[in-house]
């Protein structure tokens, strides 16, 4: 069949074709529009609102290709992969490749799933101050936190430790924060602290805007980066020295010549191994899908500014789709061809 596809896009033996042959030509063209069509589709994605909206993207792919995309699951990380790698569910676009990596081999690995794509490279994560406070104080390292005199100034319960605001428990990056505290001799001047992340950072933001001085992890893409921004509200603080959770310190953590102490990393697509292997087209649509982490943090920003349910997250998926139809329609092209 590609062989005839092919003559006929080289103008060869077009006169020679019957009209019998023709209708099969084109039909079987049709078909492979929607190599979905009749496949039940399980997404699962972490319970964060700001990161569904790269799952709307993928969910609207595989649905242009005729599959059948159910709605979504929704689990902290390491029990989303164990979904995947069980069949509970069949993709999600939500790995974070390094930070992530106990997580995913723990669960089976390459051997029940497939990393099939970047879906948003060069993701960050660290440690931020106010910039006033940096500037006055001569802040720049976690280190400096040691001095008495500066962990107080991020004392919000007089109790003379520094308050980092940090990470949910089971998001992975607790781990890497608790494990800096202790690895650079931390446990005496810094108090992090656990909770709903975006619920204490409205808290972190509101002591900023009342001048006071600020203390908090982050990452990069989110709205937070468009309401705290880098070198005019904020700035990032380096680390003494790279020392990850189980000493795989072989990794870059540099960036814009500072070592924050997390990998530079990317967001990863991946399928169930079986589904993957079953639909090409799915995979290959999944292996294209890819979004800037400004994009995304630009969508963030509309949701903290109101524009949070779940029709504004599909609306805001749908314009970008539309502002990037070429794209998205490359996308498909290559999923349907994975399916002849």
């Amino acid at each position: 069949m590609n062989t005839v596809t092919n003559f006929l896009k080289n103008g060869t033996f077009k006169t020679t074709l019957t009209a019998a042959a023709v209708a099969t030509i084109c039909s079987s063209a049709l078909a492979n529009d929607m190599p979905g069509e009749g496949v039940e589709v399980t997404p699962i994605f972490p319970s964060i609102a700001e990161e569904r909206f790269r799952g709307e993207i993928a969910m609207a792919g595989l649905e242009a290709l005729g599959y059948e995309v159910e709605e979504p699951k929704e689990s902290e990380y390491a029990t989303m992969l164990l979904a995947l790698s069980y069949g509970d569910a069949d993709f999600t676009v939500h790995l974070w490749d390094k930070l992530h990596d106990t997580f995913y081999e723990k669960a089976g690995g390459d051997d029940t799933m497939l990393k099939v794509g970047s879906i948003m490279p060069g993701v960050l994560q660290g440690y931020q101050i106010d910039k006033k406070t940096a500037d006055q104080y001569g802040i720049t390292s976690l280190e400096d936190l040691k001095k008495p005199e500066i962990a107080k100034l991020f004392d919000s319960n007089d109790d003379g430790k520094a308050d980092l605001t940090g990470c949910n428990p089971g998001w992975g990056c607790e781990l890497v924060i608790d494990h800096h505290i202790e690895a650079y001799g931390l446990g005496d001047w810094v108090t992090h602290n656990r909770g709903s992340y975006f619920a204490l950072m409205a808290d972190t933001i509101a002591r900023y805007q009342d001048g006071k001085p600020v203390l908090y992890f982050t990452w990069v893409p989110q709205w937070i980066a468009g309401v705290l921004k880098v070198n005019e509200d904020v700035v990032w603080l380096e680390v003494p020295y790279t020392d990850l959770p189980g000493g795989d310190n072989d990794v870059i953590t540099t960036y814009k010549n500072k070592n924050l102490g997390f990998a530079v990393d990317e967001v990863m697509s991946v399928v169930n191994r079986d589904f993957g292997l079953e639909n090409p087209s799915a995979m290959a649509l999944l292996s294209q899908v890819q979004i800037s982490s400004d994009d995304e943090s630009a969508q963030n920003l509309k949701m903290r500014n109101g524009e949070n349910s779940q029709k504004d997250i599909k609306r805001h998926a749908q314009e970008w789709i539309s502002e990037h139809q070429a794209e998205f329609n490359g996308w498909l092209d290559i999923a349907r061809q994975a399916s002849n």
